[in-house]
């Protein structure tokens, strides 16, 4: 591994006002300095034979990338505007200590960006927590030095969290946490969120929180369980969580991609459900994103960070049954050393039209893709959940 090269992952299927809605989160830490991205393309010169870790020539070129960040790119998130999605938002952390918001041209906007925070890691988006009595769309971030979760009221971008909620609480301070995915339960609205961590012990890795209002408008975290087996190789960051199916993904970097219930209810919630992933990869397996279809078929994307590709495993079991993650396709981006990314399947404007999907890379920026590019012949296109075309 180059240096610190994580992700976290956060996915997310929200229904609200109407719109069928899925946002995945992916969380990132980036490592060296990669081809600087150009003015209609994204990508500098590259090779025919591109070696480990160089972007390929045939790399997918983004249709947008956001203007720089000020020290490091790491993990974004989308916000989904509920009257005029044309206005809806890309987060990205910054390990500099920002929280940046930009406009779906990629474009800072410097009112909601929020700076003066310590090292941060990942990011992700949920809709619906009640405070005070107000249903409220949230953004979650971890920030490391403070072993704390910032959350922030959408799209105005206020605190909420009264300067910071703990979490890995009395954990040693290589324990301090990298990733996040937000959870919220279709039989009661809970929202939880799964946090991930620099080290941690195999079959408590992870822990898990309920988010809920302290009583005086703010958010609190009681911790339900904590879970997830590791194989000592590497690290977990990337966390992803499909909510329609009430499953939770996440990147073991040097083993595969382990699944468990996403609901701390469930039975048996901290048996392991899957592990897959295991062959088809160069190196790290980093970022994770869902792509959501209402039939409850779609795909997982991963990032295989030194290859600069995301490989590509159906959502919806196989003949072996319903976790039987089968492998599809890769994808080359034009992302360099990309372990975080979030995707959404919602028609956004006409950059968008059937679906978005971001990758972050090392050169201090995100990357926006149409999700079409993504799909080529062999992936389905399915704008707001319908499935439409391959």
């Amino acid at each position: 591994m180059s240096r610190a090269v994580r992700t976290i992952l956060c996915h997310q299927a929200h229904a609200f006002r109407g719109w069928k809605l899925y946002a995945i989160c992916a969380l990132t830490v980036a490592g060296c300095a990669g081809p600087q991205p150009t003015e209609g393309n994204g990508v500098g010169p590259v090779a025919d034979e591109p070696a480990a870790g160089a972007v390929q020539a045939s790399a997918i070129a983004p249709v947008r990338v956001t203007e720089p960040v000020t020290v490091d790119s790491d993990d974004p998130a989308i916000w989904l505007h509920p009257d005029d999605l044309s206005q809806s938002l890309v987060l990205g952390t910054d390990k500099g200590g920002f929280l940046y918001v930009f406009d779906l041209e990629g474009k800072i906007i410097a009112e909601k960006t929020v700076s003066g925070l310590e090292r941060m890691n990942n990011v992700d988006v949920e809709y619906g927590l009640m405070l005070d009595g107000v249903a409220t769309d949230i953004a979650v971030a971890t920030e490391r030095p403070t072993s704390g979760l910032r959350i922030y009221r959408l799209p105005e971008m206020e605190p909420v969290d009264g300067g910071g909620v703990v979490v890995f609480e009395g954990q040693e301070p290589a324990n301090r946490p990298m990733g996040v995915a937000l959870y919220k339960r279709d039989s009661d609205g809970a929202i939880f969120a799964i946090v991930s961590r620099k080290e941690g012990p195999s079959g408590a890795y992870l822990w898990q929180y309920r988010l809920h209002d302290d009583g005086s408008g703010k958010v609190m975290a009681t911790k339900v369980r904590e879970f997830g087996d590791f194989s000592g190789t590497g690290e977990i960051e990337a966390v992803a969580v499909d909510d329609p199916l009430g499953y939770l993904y996440y990147s073991d970097e040097g083993a595969g991609i382990h699944k468990y219930h996403a609901d701390p209810a469930a039975p048996e919630a901290n048996t392991e459900l899957a592990l897959f992933g295991e062959a088809e990869f160069t190196q790290d397996r980093e970022g994770i994103s869902i792509y959501q279809i209402d039939d409850g078929t779609g795909y997982i994307l991963v990032s295989d960070q030194q290859a600069n590709e995301f490989r590509i495993f159906s959502r919806e079991g196989g003949p072996d049954g319903p976790h039987d993650h089968r492998f599809l396709k890769a994808v080359a981006l034009s992302t360099n050393e990309s372990d975080g990314s979030e995707v959404t399947n919602v028609s956004l404007n006409a950059d968008f039209p059937s679906g978005l999907f971001i990758a972050m890379s090392d050169n201090k920026t995100f990357h926006l893709y149409s999700w079409p590019d993504i799909a080529g012949n062999d992936l389905m296109i399915a704008p707001d959940g319908a499935s439409l075309a391959h």
